[in-house]
């Protein structure tokens, strides 16, 4: 009975063991559910508003942030500012500066800073270009001829603003007579002197031997601005001229095209004493006829497009020599004119070719 009563007991306490675990987590789920509950009780409910067009979301992500992480800016309270370091007399001068001003600077021109320039003694190749005895000024806003080195032989100003030729422009570049006998350390008087020197003196007293003053506004040059001992070739088209200065007697080519030149412009037998002169190129002008009389020296002379009408026997030939022959003049051009050229046939029976021109 005993053993039996003992075994019963010790049942009883393995049932009771077995069944108190099974108790314990029924308890923890049902706290877990009641503490659900209680937190879906706190929600406020009557606050939310199911529609998403009655938010603001500007400035979302800034509240986002400031919501998660707080405000970073440090905050300054007022009245905790640390005292200025700044000295009285720092004060004093700050206080004193006047209001800043602004002064315009405007770039000066090429012909003013030239003129600045030739004022203080500076020569010319500071805004030319000098290469050897060449002067190069070209399309650097001139208004008028620099002053140029003594030994310029060569002189190129095309494409500038150049009005006015003066006589004054080119001193300097030729020798006067005296002075080459001086510095040549030869003396001679008398006629002899003339007979040594008189051929020799232009040629080898001259400086400068070619002007290129294309392409400007030119329409005045005083009367001896181009007298110059050894001046070959001088080069005027593109300008505004009317009327043509005196010419040295050195001059081989003239050109003077595509200016405003009228016949009475041009002084009488003006280029009669020009023995040397082979190209002259007078076209796309106001003349009303050819200059004459012609040196014999010519070989090209150019006269379109001018309003010439007429043409004198003795203009190219002789009319009193049928047989003489003007071989040097081969190129005559006088098409662009208004005239005829087949009822002047004594003006060219001389010449080795036909003038270029209308013959109907």
């Amino acid at each position: 009975m005993r053993i039996s009563a003992l075994l019963g007991l010790i049942s009883l306490v393995i049932q009771e063991t077995e069944a108190l675990p099974l108790w314990t987590e029924g308890a923890a789920k049902q706290e877990e559910l009641q503490d659900e509950g209680t937190a879906d009780n706190n929600l406020e409910l009557g606050s939310y508003d199911p529609n998403l067009d009655n938010y603001d979301f500007s400035n979302y992500e800034e509240r986002a942030i400031k919501s998660d992480y707080g405000d970073l800016t440090p905050k300054t309270q007022a009245g905790t500012l640390a005292p200025s370091t700044m000295s009285a007399s720092t004060k004093i001068v700050m206080a004193t500066k006047g209001p800043r001003t602004w002064t315009s600077v405007t770039n000066p021109s090429i012909s003013s800073l030239l003129n600045l320039l030739t004022a203080m003694g500076l020569p010319t190749c500071l805004i030319c270009v000098c290469l050897g005895t060449s002067v190069y000024c070209e399309d650097v806003d001139l208004d008028h001829i620099p002053p140029l080195p003594q030994e310029t032989t060569y002189l190129y100003a095309r494409f500038n603003h150049i009005t006015h030729i003066q006589s004054g422009d080119f001193k300097g570049l030729s020798m006067p007579l005296q002075d080459f006998i001086d510095q040549s350390g030869i003396h001679f008087t008398g006629n002899v002197f003339r007979k040594r020197f008189q051929n020799i003196t232009c040629s080898d007293r001259g400086k400068l031997k070619h002007i290129d003053l294309s392409n400007n506004c030119i329409s005045t040059i005083e009367e001896d601005a181009f007298l110059l001992p050894v001046l070959q070739e001088l080069l005027i088209p593109e300008n505004n001229l009317a009327s043509l200065p005196r010419l040295p007697a050195s001059l081989v080519r003239l050109d003077a095209q595509f200016n405003k030149l009228q016949s009475s412009g041009i002084l009488p037998e003006s280029f009669k004493e020009l023995k040397n002169l082979q190209f002259l190129y007078l076209s796309n002008n106001k003349l009303d006829y050819i200059p004459v009389p012609l040196p014999l020296s010519l070989r090209s002379l150019h006269l379109q497009n001018n309003h010439i009408q007429t043409i004198a026997e003795d203009t190219f030939c002789d009319p009193q020599d049928q047989t003489h022959i003007r071989r040097t003049l081969e190129d005559i051009r006088l098409d662009g004119n208004p005239i005829n050229l087949s009822f002047f046939p004594n003006a060219y029976f001389c010449l080795p070719r036909l003038p270029i021109g209308s013959y109907i």
